[in-house]
């Protein structure tokens, strides 16, 4: 799984109690840690020492954090809480059985608050059997390789040479446009005003515009 060098290898089994217990957590985030996690796992550290790789100006160290399921499915703000109290960057591997999916935040530096970062969004694999679950340490530094690691993770497809930050915004403005044709196309399909039905046209195919220089 994943295919790291043995020197990054960690192994180190975190209590889940860590996440939820002395800390102010909803009673449902804590029934989520209890009910469908099994096990959590350090996995691997990612550091100058362990790859002899540079870090960078954001990412000091990529942990690869594994979590065990009772189901192939996980409340997304169990990752969310785990980012809030581990100040690194996390590579998370969900396994059920013998598949695995891989996990990775776009973080932020944080503006306020105890946290380092935060998560705008996840990206992740489909779910896979173990040994096809590989991802490449590609980079001069640390930020290079975890910017890859999202690219390789969400397949995203960087465009007309823009760098991960603005092919992410873009794909964002992409996603909200999108969403807004789609209800603005649904509220004209039950207009029955003439004026107001050619307005929402008029308004879709503005839209549509912007969509298509993007």
């Amino acid at each position: 799984m994943l295919g790291f060098p043995q020197t990054t290898e960690f192994n180190k089994r975190i209590p889940k109690q860590k996440f939820y217990e002395n800390i102010e957590v909803s009673p449902a985030l804590k029934r989520v840690f209890v009910e469908q996690i099994k096990l959590i796992h350090w996995r691997n550290k990612l550091a100058e020492p362990t790859l002899n790789i540079s870090h960078g100006q954001v990412v000091k160290e990529i942990e690869v954090i594994e979590i065990k399921l009772a189901q192939p499915q996980l409340d997304e703000a169990v990752l969310r809480q785990i980012d809030k109290e581990i100040p690194y960057h996390i590579l998370f591997v969900l396994s059920c059985g013998n598949k695995v999916q891989a996990w990775t935040g776009y973080k932020e530096a944080a503006e306020s608050g105890k946290a380092a970062f935060k998560v705008n969004r996840y990206y992740h694999t489909d779910w896979m059997l173990e040994d096809e679950l590989t991802l490449e340490i590609d980079g001069l530094n640390l930020d290079a390789v975890w910017d890859n690691f999202i690219i390789q993770v969400g397949g995203v497809e960087l465009e007309q040479g823009n760098s991960l930050d603005e092919q992410i915004a873009v794909d964002e403005h992409k996603e909200k446009l999108i969403k807004e044709i789609e209800k603005l196309e649904k509220q004209a399909r039950n207009e029955k005003q003439p004026n107001k039905k050619f307005e929402l046209v008029q308004q879709i195919r503005a839209l549509q515009k912007q969509l298509d220089v993007l």
